[in-house]
């Protein structure tokens, strides 16, 4: 705590002298007296509480004066806040929702792995833009580039399988991921990719689409999602749906140099606990800038005196009243 003006504490000294002064009158019996011929019916009250409760009011009131003073002085406590300002990152999600997504090396599923653990990574990073980007035979823009987590949020648990023609466009994936953040100011752009095939469909190749992320300076992450060799996947049979193994087919050398020609890394994803520390891993390397500035915050403290004094007035005029009344 400190005070906005602190010179007026020398009038504390007003409510000392009173105090003094007061104390010499009550021991020097300069108080007004009257004559009596025997003081024998005070003797036995004499020391009783009312005896002490006279002096009370004055003591109050010289306290509320000592607080008065104390709230012309202005106290202040002040505490250090910290400013931070981010240099913010802007981030697309281009997600492989081909079929070949539901095989169940994961828990439950690809997809449903890939989109809890991407939420958890987009709620790790509050100040970051973020889109979604979905291919498959096709392409199309889940969200746009957007700082509203809810709805990022929600757009991401709503990517499922089958809404577009079947097969792995790659390369048409990253080039319209390229297309929502190419004109983005932020410092630092990044497209993490994330596919569990081959790529077989599509107008524009993804060595193609990774040049052109390349030259506007955007960082690719690659991720190549599914086990080794074989995976389990429900199949459709005249029994109904049954679990089979089929093979597991990845381009890892494609990713891997698309992910080098932009400056980015190749990971491989063969469960959830991977996938997670792939997430995890990237959510490392793409830190913001911040620059934190520190400034003080002040609050005012002398309506808490005020309030004190006003209560020990009334409490000096309650007791006067008081005293007044007793026999």
């Amino acid at each position: 705590m400190f005070f906005e003006y602190p010179y007026l504490l020398w009038l504390l000294l007003i409510p000392v002298l009173l105090g003094a002064l007061y104390v010499f009158r009550a021991l020097t019996g300069r108080e007004p007296h009257m004559r009596v011929s025997s003081i024998t019916p005070w003797k036995a009250g004499g020391g009783s509480i009312w005896g002490i409760l006279v002096h009370v009011p004055a003591a109050l009131r010289i306290g509320a004066l000592a607080l008065v003073v104390i709230c012309l002085a202005r106290p202040k406590s002040s505490s250090e806040m910290e400013r931070i300002d981010t240099e913010g990152i802007d981030i697309v999600f281009a997600m492989d929702v081909s079929t070949s997504m539901l095989a169940r090396d994961f828990n439950p599923d690809r997809i449903s792995a890939a989109k809890d653990i991407a939420i958890e990574f987009i709620a790790q990073r509050p100040s970051d833009r973020m889109g979604i980007v979905v291919f498959a035979g096709e392409s199309y823009t889940q969200c746009p580039l957007t700082t509203d987590r809810a709805t990022l949020i929600n757009l991401m648990k709503e990517v499922q399988t089958g809404l577009i023609d079947d097969g792995t466009a790659i390369g048409n994936g990253l080039a319209t991921a390229v297309a929502r953040i190419k004109d983005s100011d932020a410092k630092s752009r990044v497209v993490i990719l994330l596919t569990d095939g081959v790529n077989n469909m599509g107008e524009v190749a993804p060595e193609t689409a990774a040049d052109i992320a390349q030259t506007y300076g955007i960082r690719l992450y690659t991720i190549g999602v599914g086990s080794v060799g074989t995976a389990p996947y429900p199949v459709m049979t005249p029994f109904g749906v049954q679990v089979q193994q089929i093979p597991v087919e990845l381009d890892e050398k494609l990713l891997q140099s698309m992910a080098q020609a932009t400056g980015g890394r190749y990971f491989r994803a063969t469960d959830n606990t991977k996938l997670s520390e792939i997430f995890g891993e990237i959510n490392k390397m793409e830190k913001a800038r911040t620059t934190v500035d520190s400034f003080p915050v002040y609050k005012e403290l002398f309506p808490k005196f005020a309030l004190l004094a006003l209560i020990l007035l009334l409490a000096e005029l309650l007791l006067r009243t008081i005293i007044r009344r007793l026999p």
